[in-house]
């Protein structure tokens, strides 16, 4: 079946569309009610379906002969280990994990939080807590004591699970000074921490609270499979809110399972044993999606890298994992090819290693900017696929499906809407738009399997914000347009839209302008108050290694090609060199931020930083340029 035929077929008849998906999956008890409707009122699929999301991804393979297949390859630049594990073994490991948690009292519905590194022990957790029926809810490892005591708080783990310490590039995070704060802070008290102890740096146990996880698994049990409803809950994810509390976002076991497998196929193009590789970290949604969940559901080796794009020695590293494991399907963030740019700007290192397995390279998490898509295309020359999603959809909303026809590319779209999901772009009153209209995107209910049924312990937010804006649709916060051939383009946060002089503009738009320039590695544009237009657009550049460009003439450079391209009315007229952009540890720019610093306002400095001294420094280049105003 071509695109068109599947997509429409998801949109007129979707309970028969996703009841045929939903085969795909092994049950305990298929499900006969493909779509209803909670105590809520909230669209859910699969109600009655019974299953195990640990037992699609491990056992249901060894049963089919695959035992001795790969399941996860372990690589880690940080330490020089490397590990694999077929799917017997993971098996093996996940079940004895489960039965030490059983050991703990942890049983179904029980919340248990995971705080890790990127290693493998990292997935043992969260696929031993879906065994069991458990609910995880994983925290970027390395977070600050005050951000995981919220979340000790809001998600009240019976146990939490972590390590003695992470690896940042060639620095040691020691984890349990910062579990203990977090713990003291917290008014929930977890009656466990399980400690994994890593030969870098070992811990302390507290004792009558830590054991060590290594001797705790050797002393356990292996655990069966528990059969859970497809409405249960398989995790909580927690992603940041406006208001600056954390939402815990909820993905079930039906739906989920059952979109992983399907987006695995059209999507992705991926299937058994082919080597996958998502080059993100657990503690984001691509983690839990297609570092953990979906690769192994579909049968596939999935690749978990303790390690950056750069430096980790060096840029060559995305080229070399791919080249090592045969890696048919590359998915990373737009900021990680931007860094190997800046680094290897001819892309030299990649002619080191033999690329021929790789055939498609995915791209996500941000806007990719057509400069970064251009350098990709001409240096690695494959099919590049820039597909849109968030960490309440759990899978693509919109892209260039693989598995079915892949369509032409468009500079600046994220292609076509996925099966299943209804894209509208909507007026200020809720209303659809003419095509090549922009307006808020929205998702018209009811949302496909795989996506967010309400917040952990506050529904009325998630209905707040969610669906209360638009009646009958979800709303994205993403401002774009479809085209007249249904391809959307995706703008920014509607916040990215900035008025000057009464004209609605995208910032989004204006830095793919300036990152054009053969000069800049990277940018970011941000609306600055103006007395006479209201706001006007500043553009805040990092140059490529090795460029020597006096920064007066790429200032009137970049302004003649915005002026070109969008007209004088962009009034785009300061642009200035800094040498660090304020990132989140998962690389997007934190454009709010720098906002907040361009009109002097008051921040808070986000939890998911990168690198907090940047902001300073961008403060000052600001004042001494006239560019901020002084308090």
């Amino acid at each position: 079946m071509g695109y068109q035929q599947e997509y429409q077929a998801s949109i007129e008849q979707p309970e028969a569309f996703w009841q045929k998906q939903s085969q795909r999956i092994q049950w305990f008890k298929e499900p006969k009610t493909i779509l209803s409707k909670d105590d809520n009122g909230i669209d859910r699929w699969f109600a009655d379906g019974q299953l195990n999301t640990a037992y699609l991804a491990l056992d249901y393979h060894v049963l089919q002969g695959r035992g001795d297949q790969l399941a996860l390859i372990y690589d880690s630049p940080v330490t020089g280990n490397k590990r694999t594990y077929t799917y017997s073994q993971l098996t093996e490991a996940v079940a004895r994990c489960a039965g030490m948690l059983v050991s703990q009292g942890v049983g179904k519905g029980d919340c248990v939080i995971v705080y890790m590194p990127m290693i493998p022990e990292a997935a043992i957790a969260m696929l031993a807590c879906a065994r069991i029926g458990a609910v995880h809810s994983v925290v970027f490892g390395g977070f600050a004591p005050n951000e995981l005591a919220i979340r000790i708080d809001d998600a009240s783990p019976k146990v939490i699970m972590s390590a003695s310490c992470g690896i940042e590039v060639d620095r040691i995070i020691e984890y349990k000074p910062i579990l203990d704060a977090a713990i003291n802070m917290a008014t929930h008290k977890p009656t466990r921490c399980v400690i994994y102890q890593r030969e870098q740096q070992r811990c302390e146990l507290t004792a009558g609270r830590d054991i060590d996880w290594q001797q705790a698994v050797a002393a356990a049990q292996p655990a069966d499979c528990t059969p859970v409803s497809a409405l249960d809950p398989l995790y909580v994810l927690y992603t940041s809110g406006t208001t600056g509390k954390p939402k815990g976002v909820v993905r079930d076991n039906g739906g989920h399972a059952v979109a992983m497998s399907y987006s695995m196929s059209v999507v992705y193009d991926m299937h058994p044993g082919d080597v996958f590789w998502a080059a993100s970290d657990v503690g984001w949604v691509v983690g839990h999606s297609y570092i953990v969940y979906a690769p192994l559901i579909a049968g596939c080796a999935t690749v978990f890298y303790e390690g950056k794009p750069v430096r980790t020695p060096d840029a060559g590293a995305f080229w070399r994992v791919c080249a090592e494991y045969g890696v048919k399907g590359l998915f990373a963030a737009p900021t990680a090819f931007r860094a190997i740019r800046k680094e290897d700007p001819q892309c030299l290192l990649a002619a080191k290693y033999d690329l021929s397995k790789l055939k498609t390279i995915f791209m996500a998490g941000e806007r990719l900017d057509p400069p970064t898509y251009d350098w990709v295309d001409e240096h690695i020359q494959r099919p590049i696929v820039d597909h849109w999603w968030q960490t309440e959809t759990g899978w693509a909303i919109a892209g260039n499906h693989m598995g079915l026809e892949p369509a032409k590319v468009k500079a600046g779209s994220v292609t076509r809407p996925s099966p299943g999901f209804n894209v509208q772009i909507l007026d200020p009153r809720g209303r659809p738009v003419a095509a090549n209209e922009q307006g808020s995107i929205a998702i018209k209910l009811p949302l496909p399997p795989g996506c967010l049924p309400t917040i952990w312990g506050n529904h009325e937010r998630f209905v707040a914000g969610y669906l209360g804006t638009y009646k009958g649709y979800y709303i994205t916060g993403d401002g774009g347009y479809l085209d007249d051939e249904q391809y959307l383009f995706v703008l920014g946060r509607t916040d990215d839209i900035i008025n000057v002089a009464g004209h609605r503009l995208s910032t989004g738009e204006m830095e793919e302008i300036v990152a054009g320039h053969s000069a800049v590695a990277e940018c970011a544009v941000i609306g600055r108050h103006s007395d006479l237009k209201g706001e006007e657009p500043l553009g805040l550049v990092l140059l490529k290694d090795g460029v020597d460009i006096d920064e007066e003439t790429l200032k009137m450079e970049l302004v003649q090609r915005v002026r070109d391209s969008i007209g004088a009315v962009a009034s785009f007229r300061d642009a200035v060199v800094v040498q660090r952009l304020p990132k989140t540890r998962s690389g997007k720019i934190l454009r709010k931020v720098l906002r907040n610093i361009a009109n002097n306002e008051e921040y808070l400095t986000p939890s998911t930083i990168d690198d907090p001294a940047c902001l300073g420094e961008i403060e000052q280049i600001l004042l001494k340029k006239g560019l901020r105003p002084e308090n």
